[in-house]
C-alpha cells in the first residue's frame, strides 16, 4: 500500500530540536589550517625579496588547538625580531578567526636572509 502525504500539514509541524551534543562536528583538515597560517604569514611579512620563497607552514591540530610552524625568508637588513613577532600575532589572529582554533604556539623559522642589493653595494660587495 502506498501512503499519501498530507502536503501542507507536514510543513506546519514543528521540527524536532536536536541537542548540541548529538548534532555532529565540523573537522578542519590540517592542510587547510596550514594554508591559512601561510597566507597570514605572507600578509604579515609584506614585501619579499624577488628571489625569496613564499612563506609556508606546517600544522599539528589536536581537537580545537593548532600548533603552527612557519618557515620564511626575509630581506636583510631588517628588524628580524619585530617581523617574526608580527607573523606570530597575525597567524594566531587569522587561524583563530577563520578556523575557530586556539593557537598556543607559533614557531617562526627564518630559513634564509636575502641581502638587499643597495646594502651590498654600500659595503663594496658584489653578488
Amino acid at each position: 500500500m502506498t501512503g499519501v502525504s498530507g502536503g501542507a500539514d507536514e510543513l506546519r509541524e514543528t521540527p524536532t530540536v536536536v541537542p548540541p551534543g548529538e548534532r555532529g562536528a565540523t573537522r578542519i583538515a590540517d592542510r587547510v589550517v596550514a594554508k591559512v597560517a601561510a597566507q597570514a604569514a605572507r600578509e604579515a611579512v609584506g614585501g619579499l625579496p624577488p628571489d625569496a620563497a613564499r612563506p609556508h607552514a606546517t600544522v599539528v591540530v589536536h581537537h580545537d588547538t593548532a600548533r603552527v610552524r612557519v618557515h620564511l625568508e626575509l630581506d636583510y637588513p631588517c628588524d628580524i625580531g619585530a617581523r617574526c613577532r608580527r607573523v606570530r600575532h597575525r597567524v594566531v589572529h587569522r587561524v583563530g578567526a577563520l578556523a575557530g582554533m586556539a593557537v598556543p604556539e607559533v614557531v617562526v623559522q627564518v630559513e634564509r636572509l636575502h641581502l638587499a642589493a643597495e646594502y651590498g653595494a654600500k659595503q663594496g660587495r658584489t653578488r
